[in-house]
């Protein structure tokens, strides 16, 4: 797995031929791109919406809102073990098939067939039109030509992925190129302790993206995670990654581990030193199979003595962070508008073995979940101000390369879906 290492002249920015100039956010602020971007990006490319665990038995079913991409699919393991997905569309009327009380929600369950709740029309579990309610009155219904409209469906080291394009040929394994085959073989099927949390958030969806694919913001927005002392530290020397990568629309940040307890346990505040946990996770890292040194070449593509996590953003809105004490977060960043979006957290851990060890989980997913809300709030004030457009272009730091990839890519996929 190749790396880049930071030139001993230049930056990463130019290492990756990237241009310096100061950016536009037109593509952020105009509901015009945002149209183009459904078509170009969430209809064509391969989206996650969830792992197989949501579906541990035949039957199983969840659905999943892709606004972005008009659309609606229900995702299902077959009667023969198969995970496939389908538009949420009865093929009588156009009715959404698979929801409860509230249309635009999601659900999940499990059944033995899909019926519409309009007309009773009933799917079986590999789409199939297998019941019309009054079929004498049709003229000449061929049930074979009126099943479920499916979704391409692939599944990644238990990730399930979708492409609502038709036409698409590319293949998953291809699409996520060498970052994808440089994290296969890690032991995710062992984190099955699961812990969720999800926001409306006023901000175009790339704008959180870039929240999350920089540190240069952390020592001055997140302080008060830290106590006094480490905070003051940490603003005055700021933040820098170990290693950054790209590879065709994805990205990638390899970052050293922070605090290192015990030796530095006077920093951390007094409920993370009673837990031996914290922002990083556990401070006792749970038996994976793997040991560091064993670990995918991808994750910690440096092998870095004082690496702490990895971030991989998968475009368009996934992002995948590898943790070092053996934990894992997704980001999830759902368009809903040009100004606003659905961000999900997802955090998998190894099952605890007691209360102590839920409770150190606990405490590093509501740390997360602290730092997120101080990031949502302040893209929103980012948002509005984009939008006076009282500016239209801004410096970027070299630790800000990622961000320049991610607009750029977009407008990429935009620009090459018109021609």
């Amino acid at each position: 797995m190749a790396h880049f290492p930071k030139p001993s002249e230049g930056s990463w920015t130019e290492h990756f031929e990237i241009d310096t100039q100061p950016v536009s956010y037109a593509d952020s602020i105009s509901p015009e791109f945002y149209e183009r971007e459904r078509d170009a990006i969430f209809r064509r490319t391969w989206l996650n919406v969830g792992r197989v665990e949501q579906l541990p038995r035949k039957g199983s079913y969840f659905t999943k809102e892709l606004d972005a991409a008009r659309a609606s699919v229900i995702v299902v393991r077959g009667t023969d073990g198969e995970v496939r997905a389908f538009h949420n569309v009865c093929r009588h009327r156009g009715n959404k098939l698979v929801w409860d009380d509230y249309p635009r929600e999601e659900t999940k369950g499990t059944c033995r067939a899909f019926t519409c709740k309009y007309h009773a029309w009933r799917y079986d579990l590999e789409g199939k039109l297998s019941f019309v309610q009054q079929e004498s009155e049709f003229f000449d219904l061929d049930k074979s030509r009126y099943g479920l409209l499916p979704v391409h469906t692939e599944v990644w080291e238990g990730f399930i992925f979708v492409n609502l394009d038709p036409d698409n040929t590319r293949t998953l394994k291809d699409y996520l190129g060498r970052f994808g085959a440089g994290i296969e073989g890690y032991p995710f099927h062992k984190l099955t302790q699961v812990h969720k949390y999800r926001a409306e958030i006023g901000s175009n969806w790339k704008l959180f993206i870039d929240a999350f694919a920089e540190f240069y913001h952390a020592p001055i927005l997140h302080s008060g995670q830290y106590v006094a002392e480490e905070a003051a530290k940490v603003k005055k020397y700021g933040y820098e990654a170990l290693s950054y990568d790209i590879d065709g629309p994805h990205s990638m940040v390899s970052s050293w581990g922070g605090i290192a307890p015990p030796k530095e346990r006077a920093m951390v505040k007094p409920v993370e030193r009673a837990l031996r946990s914290g922002l990083f996770g556990a401070w006792e890292a749970p038996d994976i199979g793997l040991a560091t040194e064993e670990l995918p070449p991808a994750v910690n593509p440096t092998r870095s003595k004082v690496w702490g996590m990895d971030s991989f953003v998968f475009f368009p809105n996934f992002m995948l962070l590898i943790w070092r004490p053996n934990w894992v977060l997704t980001y999830h960043y759902w368009p809903t508008s040009y100004n606003t979006h659905i961000f999900e957290g997802t955090a998998y851990f190894v099952p605890p073995e007691n209360a102590f060890q839920r409770l150190q989980q606990e405490l590093a997913v509501v740390s997360f979940k602290e730092y997120g809300l101080q990031d949502g709030n302040t893209l929103e004030a980012t948002q509005t101000m984009l939008e006076s457009r009282t500016l239209d272009s801004f410096p970027l730091c070299d630790q800000e390369v990622l961000l320049r990839h991610l607009h750029s890519t977009a407008r990429r996929f935009v620009d090459e879906y018109a021609k």
